[in-house]
Order: structure tokens, then sequence, then C-alpha cells
């Protein structure tokens, strides 16, 4: 049964601010696994990325997180499709951000108006290019199980292994795992470290690990004879370290045998040298060094493959020797991605030519560091520019992916094509429909027309944002008494949540407060909780200001609680700000199937009276809901109602308030006539563009990464964040978390 993938994110206040090198890290993750430096991403996690069916990328040119939550209730599909959001760093072209400057790419023959983009790169390795690699030569293209890839007798006596009953071998251990081999029996990463003594090569230390990669032996070993050279440099070892030791070769020959079951199988680099070192001998193993194989009889280095293939560095220069338990770990886990993936896929890493890129890198750093300043001016006006760092682009293709990019042919692809304005973006997607089930890497790029998007446009569309945000964390309350006592006032409010501002309203016949809070959820939880409530001594009502613009509220209100991202999610105030968040997190840890908790803090890092709780589930956080209602914590009562604002809305609200008046108003009150002309159009079209990524969305198969990029803007007027929403998709056409 095919595995589902998942994607987790706990993006929540702080954490959900992502950069553009923390995204280039995810994408370049889902799309390639552990080949080229690829890692789990330090912000989210892929559970099960070699089942990923592909990665789709959507790019809404020109547009930040301003559009998105100006057009809340018009993005109906795209709010309600994916669990995860983020806001991101403005980027003025995305896809050549990602492919690099450097990127070759090539428009292919499409529709009219439709850049289609493929890359020129002659590191696509086909497949009849693929029959001549030695790995494929030796292994065939097909998956094997791992007896496939164990060394035959022959090949152990022609590589110098250690075998029973060969000159040179008496004496030796026989660590007697002798029963059968199946491709399910247990694989284990060994590595030695030696020195030079006067017998030769003598161990002095051990590291054995298990095939999930704990350690299960890391003894130092003295040597029986003279040390001569302890070779510091490799082995990490000194003579201050073992001088204490009383570990003898014949005490780790013991443990070993106990210590492997009879059908185990052992991996290392060139592991022949680490069995006649511990003068053992095994019958059953893969050695890494002759796995990967090259043209002549060559070895790859383990450094270079553990860096190539699993995308990991080890044998740092800066540590001092190698870390025979780091070694042996490496070796295990290539082993294991050769028996995963198959020897297609590892010629298809295109090894040779990684490792000349490498060596040519290498080759012009020190030239550079060796030369005077001025030769190496010279020589730059001679000498052709170096080469670039591989972009995002050639490593896909370096394992065959074939990437494709579509965009309107008037957007700024580095002059690759002419401009053709005919273009709509329901060509785009239905070029998109057909190209992307044929692709592993998908980058679609929808736009609006630049009328629409124009500076100064964007500028009133701020004002507009900013003013509503303001009118919906706003609450006036009263009428109050002619003496009211506003320390009491600002106590029963401030239960409620952090408060930005406090006024007397001295217009009416009876004085009114308003309040402005600093979070969405402390401005709803007042209107819910306190209107028609006693406070200060008078029966009073609290309500939102009454505009046009705030006249559907109470169904933003509504879409906001019900968002995907607010699921499982709740707002807790009243809280002391004396309390730590450890003391939160043991007060709450009663809480069943609590996940995350977010404290939010203020501009001088001190926490304010209110806090986020994200549960695992749903009905758990409804539970959570009723007992923490009218629970008292160090003396003080809490309220709490359903999250309205994810993390990056809430941070961007507590920005827009404390930026208020900082962006030229003048720009926007000059042009809101106009704004308000072209608004009513624009909601047509963003709703638009919300139906065309839900039928994007829906035509994707399951287990497909798919993230929607606003990009963000740079203008003369500003700049606005971006705002990225992504999920994988399931069974249910929904992003799975």
């Amino acid at each position: 049964q095919e595995k589902s993938c998942r994607l987790s994110a706990a993006l929540l206040g702080e954490d959900s601010e992502i950069s553009q090198d923390q995204l280039y890290e995810l994408l370049k993750y889902a799309a390639l696994g552990k080949c080229h430096n690829a890692a789990q991403p330090s912000w989210c996690r892929i559970y099960h990325q070699s089942h990923l069916a592909g990665v789709v990328v959507v790019v809404l040119h020109e547009m930040s997180q301003l559009h998105f939550y100006r057009f809340y209730l018009q993005f109906k599909h795209l709010r309600k499709i994916f669990r995860h959001r983020f806001t991101l760093a403005p980027s003025p072209n995305f896809p050549v951000s990602l492919y690099g400057e450097g990127a070759n790419l090539k428009p292919q023959n499409s529709p009219q108006g439709i850049l289609c983009v493929t890359s020129t790169s002659e590191c696509i390795t086909k497949s009849s290019d693929l029959q001549c690699d030695p790995i494929i030569q030796r292994y065939g293209d097909k998956k094997q199980g791992l007896t496939s890839y164990t060394l035959t007798l022959k090949e152990q006596k022609e590589n110098d292994y250690p075998i029973e009953g060969s000159p040179g071998c008496q004496g030796y251990i026989s660590t007697e795992c002798d029963q059968q081999r199946t491709d399910s029996s247990p694989l284990f990463g060994l590595d030695c470290e030696m020195c030079l003594t006067a017998k030769g090569n003598e161990v002095t230390r051990v590291s054995l690990v298990d095939a999930r990669g704990q350690c299960l032996l890391n003894e130092l070993v003295k040597p029986e004879s003279t040390v001569l050279n302890y070779r510091t440099r490799f082995s990490g070892i000194t003579r201050k370290m073992l001088l204490p030791v009383k570990t003898r070769l014949s005490d780790i020959q013991t443990r070993l045998k106990k210590m492997l079951p009879h059908d185990a199988v052992l991996v290392g680099h060139s592991l022949n040298s680490d069995l006649q070192a511990l003068e053992m001998i095994h019958p059953s193993v893969i050695d890494t060094s002759l796995l990967f194989a090259r043209n002549e009889g060559r070895r790859f280095k383990l450094k270079f493959l553990a860096k190539a293939v699993l995308g990991k560095e080890i044998q740092c220069e800066q540590k001092l020797g190698h870390d025979p338990t780091e070694d042996a770990r490496a070796a295990l886990e290539l082993a294991q991605f050769f028996i995963e993936q198959g020897p297609t896929k590892v010629a298809e890493l295109n090894l040779e030519m990684l490792l000349t890129a490498e060596k040519l890198a290498e080759v012009s750093q020190n030239k550079a560091a060796l030369q005077p300043q001025g030769c190496r001016f010279q020589e730059q006006l001679n000498e052709p520019p170096p080469l670039s760092k591989p972009c995002f682009l050639d490593c896909l293709q370096v394992t065959g992916q074939k990437p494709l990019l579509l965009g309107r042919q008037r957007l700024d692809f580095s002059g690759l094509c002419q401009s053709n304005l005919s273009t709509s973006n329901k060509q785009i997607l239905q070029k998109a429909l057909e190209d992307v089930p044929l692709s592993k890497f998908s980058i679609i790029q929808f736009s609006l027309d630049p009328e629409y998007l124009a500076s100064h446009l964007h500028a009133g569309l701020y004002e507009k944002v900013r003013s509503k945000l303001t009118d919906m964390l706003t609450i006036y309350a009263g009428p109050f008494e002619e003496n009211f006592c506003m320390k009491s006032v600002k106590k029963e409010f401030g239960r409620c949540g952090p408060i930005q501002s406090l006024t007397v309203v001295t217009e009416t016949f009876q004085p009114y407060v308003c309040i402005q809070y600093e979070v969405l959820e402390a401005a709803q939880l007042a209107v819910e909780s306190l209107n028609g409530a006693e406070v200060a001594g008078s029966c009073i009502k609290v309500q939102r200001p009454v505009t046009a613009a705030m006249l559907d509220c109470n169904v933003l209100i509504k879409e906001l609680e019900l968002d995907v991202e607010n699921e499982g999610v709740i707002y807790v105030a009243g809280l002391k700000k004396s309390l730590t968040e450890t003391d939160l997190q043991e007060e709450f840890s009663q809480l069943k199937d609590l996940e995350t908790l977010f404290l939010p803090k203020d501009q001088r890092g001190k926490h304010r009276n209110c806090c986020f709780l994200k549960f695992q589930k749903t009905q758990s956080a409804v539970d959570a809901l009723e007992a923490i209602n009218g629970w008292t914590m160090k003396g003080s009562k809490l309220r709490s109602r359903n999250a309205l604002a994810p993390g990056h809305l809430w941070r961007w609200i507590w920005q827009m308030n404390h930026n208020n008046g900082k962006q030229g108003k003048h720009i926007f009150y000059e042009k809101m006539e106009q704004l308000s002309d072209c608004e009513q159009d624009l909601r047509k079209k963003v709703k638009k563009l919300d139906h065309h990524i839900k039928k994007l969305y829906r035509s994707l198969q399951n287990n497909t990464l798919c993230i929607v990029l606003f990009p963000g803007v740079n203008s003369t007027h500003g700049s606005q964040a971006g705002l990225g929403l992504m999920g994988i998709k399931d069974d249910e056409g929904r992003s799975a978390c």
C-alpha cells in the first residue's frame, strides 16, 4: 500500500516568518530528497518524501499578503484548502530567484502568449547514456534486495578481505555469522581508526551502528605493539587518550561476536582494511567504495559520497581526525540509499560530473587565493567568468527530472522571450492541466492585469486594509457614569487581551470609552463577554465602529474562525504577565493533545497577557475551551475563545498598528476614489483566479506538495511582505497536515 506523505509545521507567532532561503530549503528537499545536499528543512518536516508524486508552486505575480486579506472572502477555495501559511520576504521575481540568475532557460513551443520554460542544460542523463554507466553495467537497472550487493567470495579475494584459510589470516577470529543471508537480514555499519605500530596497522578505536544508525559500540583500544605514529590528523587519536585505556583487541573481538546476529551483514567503506586491523573474518559484507563503482576500478571517497548522495558533511576540517561512528553511519546510509532507490536512481545522480565540478571549484578557489591582487584583476579581464554555483534547475536535471515553468510572457523572465499581452490566466491554466502531470517539479505563474496592481492603487489598498483591521480591533463601550473609574474599566477590558490604546469619548451625552486591542481575538472576546455586563457601576453596551467597511465584519469573523489554519487553535487571555512560558506549559499540561503554546511578546521582549494553544485534534480544542473559561490561574480569571488570526496575520496586524501614520497618507487619500472605481472589478478577477487555483489543485495527483505564493511587492511607496500557503494533497482533495 502506498504511503501517504505528510507535512508538519508549527507556524505560530515569530516562527511564521520564512525567508527566501528557508523556502528554497523546503523546495530542494521536496524535489531532491537526500540528494545534492538536500536535507529536511529546519522550519517544517516532510514525512515519506520519497513517496511525493511531485511539487507544484503557484506564483501570484506582484501580489502580497495585503491582497490575500483585502480579498479574503473572495479567496474562498484558497483559504479552505491549505492548512499551513507563512509570511514571506518580498521577492521581485520568484522563478528567476529560485532557478538562479545563471540558469540556462529556454522557451518552448506553446500556445499563443504563454511562456513555457525548460532548461537547455546538457546535464540531463538520458536512458541511452545510463547503459554505459559502470553502476548499471555491474548491477543492471532494476531494484534488487541487499543480497545482490554483498561481495561474492571471488570479489572478497580480489579486494584483500580476510578469508578463512587464506595466507596471512592465521589466528584471525571468525564472527561465526554463518547463517544464510536474506534480503531482510540486518545491516550494521562498521568503521575503525588505526595507528601505525611496530606490527603494522593496529586498531585504536572501533564503532558499530545498527540499521537505524544508533551507536552500539564506540570504544578506544590499546594496541599490543609500540606505537610509531598515532596518525592524529586522520584518526583523532593521541597518546594522552590511550594512556588510561585497558581494552585490548581480544576484548573487542569477543564483544563483536556477541553483538552480531548470525545473519548480520556488515557495511563499511573499504571495509577490508577494518576487518584486517580487527583480525576478524566475516562472510557477508557490503563495501560502499565498491558499491558506488567508477570506471577503471577507481573509487569515490566516503566524504564526497556522503555530501553528494546524502547531503551530509562529514570529516570536517575543523574537527581533529575522523569520527568512526559518523563514518560508519554514513556508509550504512549510503548502502540503504542504494538498496531503496536502485541502481538507475544512483546512476542518474551523475556522480562523476559532480566530482569534476567540485574539483574545478577547488582549483579555482586555490588559484585565486595564491595570486597577488593585481595579477588576479588582470586575469579576470582575460579569462572567462568562473563557474557559478549549480542552480536549483540544474540539480533537478541531474536527477533526471524535467522542471516546468509556465507564465505570462510579458512578465519579467530576464528577457527570455518577447512580450505578448494577449495571454490570459485561463490559457495558462489549460496549459498547466496538460503539462503538470508530466513534470515532477512545476512553477505556474498567474497574474492580474497591471492596471489593477499599479503602485498607487497598491498604496490605497494598504490604507483600506489597515483601516478595516483597525476598526475590527476597536470597540466602543458605554455609557458610563460621569465620574466612572477608568482603572476599573481598563482592568476589566484588559482581561480580554493586550490593549493598544484606551481613550474617553467626550462628544456623547454620557461618557463612552474607545478601546483598541492588539489582537482580533481580544476585541471579539470583549464584544461577546462584556456586552450587557456591569462594568465600573454601569450596565454597558459593547460594539464595534459602524462604518460601510464594517458591514460584513460578522461574516469575516465567522470565516476567520472556520479557517483551516485555525483548526485546533484557541486563544486564552487574562494571564498574569509574571507567568513564564515554562509556568504556562506546566499549568496547561493537563489539557489533552496540547501540541504547541505560543506566548506573544511586546517590543521590549516582555510577555503579553494572552497566549495561543494549538491542539492535535479539533475536539481536544473544544474540550479545552470549556475547561479554561472561568478557570482561575494564580488568582487571575481566564477567558478564552477560538482563534481568529493565524500566527503570520497576528504579526502583520501588530506591524500595521505600529506603522500607522508612517506610510505617507497623502498618497493614499489622493488615490482612494480611483481605487474604489476598479475594486469591484478586481474582486471578480480575484474570485476567478481563486477558481483557477482550485481547478488546478483538484487535477493534481495525491501526495503532491502544492505551495501557493503571494511573492510580495517592492515599490517606491514601500514594500509589502509576501504570503505562502502550503500542503500535501490527500485522498479527500485537501492538503494533509
